[in-house]
């Protein structure tokens, strides 16, 4: 589950992470209140109005309907009657950055913030490193809006190092920190202390990572967290409900929340066929075979090795209602899922929403004869597969005409 930008900061807050002054606004009066406020109580006379979008890119990114000479989604303003305008320009508005690709994202919240004093930009993050099963650190003295051309192009500028969650943070990580950013002196010590203050945030919210781009070195030597980003393991939401809380669901694609209130593993894609598959390993090969027999899958969809009919009716409204959808490959290998159960869901499904685009349906394993007989008893216009290729090759055939 993602987070906005400022509610990250206040999560970032709790464990003592130096953030600029800044306060969620939905409106163009509300953003010259907030505005107002921290000139009052800060006496800044520079304010960043930010689009507040799951998506990086902001600064750069643009908004429809204003001409590619607009600003972006991030932008800096000097009375508190220029954050006004820019907000009733901004909200309401998409957003199309290089991550929200063209179809973009409607800002309907800003961050309003104090501005800073900017010597050195520079970019940390921490990431779940499934090989080691460790934290990953990765640091890089080339922060701010281009680290995805630095880490292109100069890649000895990027440095990563692992700590051991048995043992925590210890001073040499701190130290190995200091020497990847290039900070000394104080502003060093400040940097092995955020370490720490990340890592137990890291750790406390059952983060999967925390990405700060850019941390910044202020002009009086302070080092303090500029945008931050954070994603948690949905697995343990059920332990943070104060975290749940913060979920937006405008943020997110409709099928896929409608996915996850029947526990279904489902992502949206782009392409035209449309997936239902149970084993994230068999999802996987599904979509790679498609692409090879040329044509692209329109989404990610495991039902999982435990799923009733219920489930798999739920699954197979998701896929139908994706407009994009011109086909719709079922692959099954039944070991603890049932190939009968996978039919009688299908079945349940088409009865309910109908069925307008091809449908193609390889089953093979746990009870496969029995859900072969259901479905070809059904009466249904379904064409069957032999196995994975085959079920491949037909789908795109009669997806491209």
């Amino acid at each position: 589950m993602n987070i906005h930008e400022h509610q990250a900061k206040a999560v970032l807050k709790e464990f003592g992470v130096a953030v600029p002054r800044g306060f969620a606004v939905y409106s163009p009066d509300e953003a010259l209140k907030a505005a107002k406020d921290l000139a009052k109580d800060t006496g800044t006379k520079v304010f960043v109005v930010k689009s507040q979008i799951h998506a990086g890119g902001r600064g750069k990114g643009k908004f429809e309907g204003l001409g590619a000479d607009a600003k972006g989604g991030v932008r800096v303003v000097f009375s508190p009657e220029d954050v006004k305008s820019n907000a009733d320009e901004m909200l309401g508005r998409v957003l199309v950055t290089h991550q929200t690709g063209p179809a973009g994202k409607q800002v309907n919240r800003l961050y309003i913030e104090e501005g800073a004093d900017i010597a050195k930009e520079l970019y940390l993050s921490l990431l779940v490193d499934r090989v080691s099963s460790r934290v990953s650190v990765v640091a890089s003295t080339e922060g701010g809006m281009d680290i995805e051309d630095v880490a292109h192009n100069t890649p000895e500028k990027i440095h990563t190092f692992t700590i051991d969650p048995a043992t925590g943070v210890f001073p040499t990580h701190g130290r190995t920190l200091a020497k990847a950013l290039g900070l000394k002196g104080d502003v060093a010590k400040q940097g092995a202390k955020l370490l720490g203050q990340l890592y137990a945030a890291f750790n406390a919210k059952d983060m999967d990572m925390l990405e700060i781009n850019p941390l910044i070195i202020t002009g009086d030597d302070k080092l303090i967290v500029l945008d931050a980003k954070v994603s948690f393991d949905s697995n343990s939401l059920f332990r943070h409900p104060d975290i749940f809380a913060l979920r937006d669901e405008t943020e997110e694609d409709q099928k896929e929340i409608e996915a996850s209130k029947y526990d279904l593993s489902y992502i949206a894609l782009d392409g035209e066929i449309g997936c239902m598959v149970n084993g994230a390993g068999l999802a996987m090969a599904t979509l790679d075979i498609i692409k090879l027999y040329g044509s692209e899958p329109a989404n990610f969809l495991d039902v999982g090795g435990g799923a009733t009919t219920e489930k798999v009716t739920a699954a197979f409204k998701i896929i139908t209602s994706d407009p994009k959808v011109k086909g719709i490959l079922v692959n099954i290998f039944g070991g603890i899922m049932k190939c009968d159960i996978i039919a009688e869901g299908v079945i349940a499904a088409v009865k309910e929403v109908g069925l307008k685009v091809p449908l193609v349906v390889r089953l093979e394993g746990t009870n496969v004869e029995l859900g072969k007989k259901i479905i070809n008893e059904s009466g249904l216009n379904v064409i069957a597969a032999n196995d994975l290729a085959d079920a491949a090759a037909k789908i795109v055939k009669a997806v491209k005409g």
